[in-house]
């Protein structure tokens, strides 16, 4: 599987990861659109410089992450699992903090 852009591959790694340390399987399509969707999310919502200070940004963040999660045409993981959202969240939030940009 391809990733043009390095913050992409970054995405996609941390999905990777999920389904390693919870044993599911994911269609790796799905996961590459999956991580696409994800960094543009994260690149919108923490576009601010104070952005990882601001606690109505944070949650934001959070909820638009969540739902593209739980979107039907990603549905990931398989099988619903908070440790699986929590983690996802916390390595998506800690990528763009210390990315530096």
């Amino acid at each position: 599987m391809t990733v043009g852009v390095d913050s992409e591959k970054a995405f996609l790694d941390i999905l990777e990861h999920m389904c390693v340390k919870y044993q599911f399987t994911y269609d790796e399509e799905k996961m590459l659109e999956l991580a696409k969707e994800m960094k543009v999310t994260v690149d919108n919502n923490a576009q601010y410089p104070d952005w990882s200070n601001r606690d109505d940004i944070k949650a934001k963040l959070k909820v638009d992450l969540i739902l593209i999660l739980l979107l039907h045409k990603f549905g990931f993981p398989p099988v619903a699992n908070d440790e699986v959202y929590k983690s996802v969240l916390e390595q998506a939030e800690n990528f763009k903090k210390y990315q530096g940009s």
